[in-house]
Order: C-alpha cells, then structure tokens, then sequence
C-alpha cells in the first residue's frame, strides 16, 4: 500500500523499529483535525504532512497578516492578506503532494465542529483563546477523540494528551476549569517564536505517537515550558469526577 515514492520519502522514519513500514501506513490512513494554523498550527500542519498523515482537516477563519510571519512559518510575505487556510495548503502541497488537504475556512460552530470532530481520527487544538479550547474538548469527548492540546503566550509554554478513549484521562476541563484570571493572547501579550515552534513540534510528536502506535502518549500529564531559563516540568493531572464535561453523569 505504499508506493515505490513513499518508501523513499519516508524512508529515515520507516527504518526506526518503533514506526516500521506497519506505523507508517497507520499513518497514511490517518485523518486529523488542526484547528487553528497560527504559531502552533504552523509546524503541526508542516510536521504531520511531511510525515505522511493522509488526510488533514486544516481549520482557521483568519487572514495572514504581516505580524504573524515573525512565528506562523507555515505562512509568507506573499501570503499577506490570504486566508491562512489557503496559505497552508499551497505549501503544504509543495511539501507532500502525496496527502489529502480538507479546508473549513470559516468559524466552526457546535454543529459544524462536532461534525468534523466526528469525521477525523484525532484532533490537535492549535487556537489561541479558552472558549475554542473548551469547545474542541468537549467536541472530542462528545466523539470520543484523541485531543493534543498546546498553548504558548509571552515566555512558557503547556502542553497535553486527553483521550477520552482511556478511562483514567482527564479532559482539558479536569486541568483548567471554567479558565484562569485573564485570557490574553499573542497580540497582547507578545510571544517569542520558536517556543510556538517548540511547542507545536512537540504537539505534532505526540499526534505521531497516538497515530502510529508507539512510545508513550503526555496523557495524565502536563508539561510546562519555561522558556526563559530553558526548563522543562511536568505535572501529573488526574481525571475530575465531577467534571461537567467528561464525568460519569455525562458520558
């Protein structure tokens, strides 16, 4: 089922034991959701392409603006003004013509989102506000979805695996509740680039993990980014249950 060009192109990660020609065509029939191809989406969208994921479902309602090119490196000068949607599949094409590139250019709303939760294998929350992160996990509990969730702002960055496929995992509302103090963004708070791009590798890592079926998922645990003083920490995170969302009166 791969071909003689696949082999090829795939071929440094076929040859870890742990992918091997069995995870790469796990991979090839994958189908993911990006929601969101900003600084995290960014180098999701270019890792999981030139990987092989066969079908991805790229979902942003934004316009490339010149501020963004300083992180979102999926996106050029000449994109400026182009749905950032359109933008990432002319280069995402010229990566790998090989994959299949769905577009939902418009703001998912709750129908729209579980349907296309619905329609993927897993999903990777790349947005940059609490209400869409909230709105994506309960659309991945609802459809009983992996999610890798991750979010960097100024200086840190978090990042984890919930799967509600596995009893024991919390949901993002397990970890955040109804959200914290302030819901900043980039363009209040500032954001150096290659922590989105650290950040957003790590996420694309983890999706690899889940999709080909090796190694060991950040599920129950939290890593946090310093990126000030290089440091990395993890936190275990235990399932809520009384989460309105995940908890057994809602399942």
């Amino acid at each position: 089922m791969l071909n003689d060009q696949e082999l090829l192109r795939y071929s440094r990660q076929i040859l870890l034991q742990h992918i091997d020609i069995d995870g790469q065509l796990r991979l090839k029939e994958s189908r993911v959701l990006i929601v969101g191809l900003g600084g995290l989406g960014a180098p999701v969208a270019l890792y999981l392409a030139a990987a092989g994921v066969g079908e991805m479902h790229l979902a942003d309602f934004d316009t490339v603006d010149l501020t963004n090119l300083q992180r979102q490196i999926i996106h050029d000068t000449d994109s400026v003004g182009m749905s950032k949607v359109d933008s990432a599949i002319k280069r995402l094409t010229a990566i790998n013509p090989e994959i299949q590139l769905i577009a939902h250019r418009t703001a998912l709303d709750e129908d729209s989102l579980a349907a296309a939760v619905a329609g993927v294998d897993l999903v990777l929350d790349c947005s940059d506000n609490f209400s869409t992160r909230e709105a994506v996990n309960a659309a991945c509990v609802a459809a009983v979805k992996p999610l890798v969730s991750g979010a960097a702002i100024r200086l840190e960055g978090q990042l984890s695996v919930f799967d509600p496929r596995r009893p024991e995992s919390p949901c993002y509302h397990c970890l955040y509740g109804h959200g914290s103090e302030a819901e900043l963004t980039c363009s209040e708070a500032g954001v150096v680039g290659p922590l989105v791009g650290l950040v957003g590798s790590l996420q694309a890592l983890e999706a690899l993990k889940l999709l080909a079926g090796f190694g060991e998922p950040l599920v129950g645990r939290l890593l946090l980014i310093d990126a000030l003083g290089t440091r990395f920490r993890e936190l275990r995170v235990k399932r809520d249950p009384g989460c309105s969302i995940c908890g057994p009166t809602h399942a």
